[in-house]
């Protein structure tokens, strides 16, 4: 209705627009939501990793990710190798993985890498092992100890560790085959045996310390592969959200 002082709403007017005023809400903030997945060009991506360092980067890359977009993330579980092979068969949209430095590593046309960081590999060792005692650890002087390995094959540290035995020509004893982080720290902690690790996957909750080699263990390095194909906008927010956390935490 109109007076002297302009238009204003009726009793009934203003009943009205208090009602209508969080539908208008409710689809203001549909529509936003139906715009932030158009532009991540997905609903849902998945995503593959390793465990150890993975668990520590991609939790928090997801939840960043969730506050930029409404996207979903599903993670999946896997050996570095497995993480590739999902990548080139399109089951995943992206991965978090990592190879040895002075080995080719996963190559190819199809594949992106965006590298993350790299760690040497060093021994991990009993706190109170003689071995703790020493600055660098010769593998010639190893020949008797027992090492946790990894229950794949393909695994980068025990590649490395095949190669220094066999270039010192000694064969290399393994005490068991495990992927239980827990596992590997409490056979070390306890003196049992020794595993190839970086610094980023100890846990501080164990007695156990890091020892350098004399011998060229090379690196362990971290990237965040795709596919040579277009991609939804949101693999790349995650892309450059772990470069962030990474080049953050280092």
């Amino acid at each position: 209705m109109r007076d002297r002082n302009g238009a204003r709403l009726t009793e009934l007017g203003e009943l009205f627009a208090g009602e209508v005023a969080p539908v208008l809400t409710r689809i203001e903030r549909a529509e936003r939501a139906v715009h932030e997945l158009r532009d991540a060009g997905a609903v849902t991506i998945r995503v593959g990793t390793f465990s150890s360092t993975g668990s520590r980067l991609i939790p928090a890359a997801i939840a960043e990710l969730r506050q930029r977009s409404s996207v979903r993330v599903e993670v999946i579980e896997a050996e570095p190798t497995e993480v590739v092979g999902l990548v080139r068969a399109g089951e995943v949209h992206a991965g978090l993985i990592y190879h040895v430095s002075t080995e080719p590593g996963f190559v190819g046309t199809d594949l992106v890498q965006r590298s993350l960081f790299s760690e040497p590999y060093r021994v991990l060792v009993a706190k109170r092992s003689p071995l703790a005692e020493l600055d660098a650890l010769d593998f010639a002087d190893l020949a008797e100890v027992a090492w946790v390995c990894s229950r794949s094959d393909d695994e980068a540290s025990d590649r490395v560790l095949r190669r220094v035995y066999q270039s010192l020509g000694v064969p290399m004893r393994e005490l068991m085959r495990t992927d239980d982080l827990y596992m590997i720290h409490g056979l070390v902690a306890e003196g049992l045996g020794c595993a190839l690790t970086t610094r980023a996957a100890v846990d501080a909750d164990f007695d156990v310390v890091l020892r350098p080699a004399k011998q060229d263990l090379g690196e362990r390095r971290v990237s965040f592969v795709t596919r040579r194909a277009p991609m939804p906008a949101a693999v790349g927010w995650l892309g450059e959200i772990l470069e962030r956390l990474t080049a953050a935490r280092r």
